[in-house]
């Protein structure tokens, strides 16, 4: 499965999941005031994109160094894909790192990691640096303007856990689960083609 800028951009944005971290930033943040709120965020999506640029430049040793082939990771970011599509479609489902320990302020741990750059995250710029490393300025570029996206919107979480309310929210994460679903299935696919024509 070949990805452009744009294609890439859709897929970071729906496993990234700006909208689904929302109610976890409120909570762990709700004790927090607006001008440090405002740099926790920053400085935790920073990290996330750091790690994800890390994982994407240092994707072709890690894959060389456990003899991993690009179907074979296709196949399991399908998977990885998959299964945390379907707990956004249907909550209580699949996997989801929506319930973070609560108390003391998020440092990397769970906001940056893994709540923004998740498995999922990380599978992604893994896959899409191992099967076009010639665009790897490309994928840097569609993550850190998506990950500029995720800080825009858990800055506004407040204001849209106002206005979208609870209900308008678990919508938007649903429907992004469907999208995910169908992007993970092409995934799938495209790696047991690929299995099967090695």
């Amino acid at each position: 499965m070949q990805h452009d800028f744009f294609s890439a951009l859709i897929v970071l944005l729906i496993v990234l999941d700006p909208l689904g971290n929302v109610p976890v930033v409120l909570g762990l943040l709700r004790d927090v005031p607006a001008p440090r709120r405002v740099r926790i965020i920053t400085r935790e999506c920073l990290f996330a994109m750091l790690v994800l640029l890390l994982f994407m430049w240092a994707g072709d040793r890690l894959l060389h160094a456990m003899r991993l082939t690009d179907a074979s990771l296709e196949i399991a970011g399908g998977v990885i894909l998959f299964l945390i599509a379907i707990g956004m479609a249907f909550p209580g489902m699949g996997v989801s790192f929506s319930d973070p320990e609560r108390g003391a302020e998020p440092l990397l741990v769970p906001l940056a990691i893994p709540m923004i750059a998740g498995p999922s995250a990380l599978a992604t710029v893994l896959l899409l640096a191992a099967r076009q490393p010639e665009r790897g300025w490309t994928w840097a570029a569609a993550i850190g303007l998506s990950m500029g996206l995720v800080w825009l919107v858990l800055l506004s979480a407040s204001t849209l856990a106002r206005r979208l309310g609870k209900p308008g929210l678990v919508a938007l994460e649903r429907l992004m689960g469907l999208l995910l679903s169908a992007m993970a299935v092409e995934m799938l696919i495209s790696g047991l083609r690929s299995a099967w024509a090695g």
